[in-house]
């Protein structure tokens, strides 16, 4: 009874360098299909296996992301991450809240590429003691391969995951900060306010 009485918030972490659409529309499915109270949406702060890709400055990242969920009642921008010195580790940042929220049930968002990887994380069985796993699959490609892989990976951590589909959306970060620096339309790339803040603050002219 008092599980069914708990939050269910969505987390959906990255450097947000910048924070385009499909990131959007992911949060957005995370929070449909699996009924969330709300999803927060947590700029990283200095991870450590992107230690000389993050472009903007931290301050840029979060007000891009601040502008990007703006108007969206169940987003929320969380700061947990780029408030704490040195580097930020997910299994840190997960404690933190679940410490802070017992009341709260957790659904940590990421791709299917990002789960693959996740045995080189630092302590990835807190990370699924602390959270329910949602793997973003692109082109809604569910192949027996990764199937059997999150088997495993459930298995050895004791912990859950259940898969997410996501719209056809080639889009990376990368690819956006190399149109701008090549005088490349981003329209509709990103939201049209993340647009015009990138512009004017002159971001990623040099990437």
């Amino acid at each position: 009874m008092e599980r069914e009485c708990k939050k269910k918030v969505g987390i959906m972490g990255g450097t947000f360098d910048p924070i385009h659409v499909g990131h959007l529309m992911l949060a957005e499915q995370a929070y449909d299909r699996f009924e969330l109270d709300k999803v927060l949406i947590m700029p990283a702060g200095k991870p450590p296996h992107k230690d000389n890709e993050v472009s903007a400055l931290t301050k840029h990242r979060v007000q891009m992301t601040r502008l990007a969920i703006e108007g969206n009642k169940h987003f929320e921008l969380s700061l947990v991450e780029v408030e704490r010195s040195g580097y930020t580790y997910t299994f840190e940042t997960l404690e933190k809240l679940t410490q802070e929220n017992p009341d709260t049930e957790y659904y940590f968002i990421i791709g299917a590429d990002s789960l693959l990887e996740i045995q080189k994380w630092k302590e990835p069985e807190r990370i699924f003691q602390c959270a329910t796993i949602l793997v973003a699959t692109r082109y809604n490609l569910e192949s027996e391969d990764l199937k059997k892989k999150i088997k495993e990976i459930a298995k050895l951590y004791g912990g859950n995951i259940y898969l997410l589909d996501t719209p056809n959306i080639d889009l990376s970060s990368t690819q956006i900060r190399t149109l701008v620096s090549t005088g490349k339309s981003i329209k509709y790339y990103v939201t049209g306010d993340v647009e015009r803040y990138i512009y004017k603050n002159k971001l990623y002219k040099h990437f």
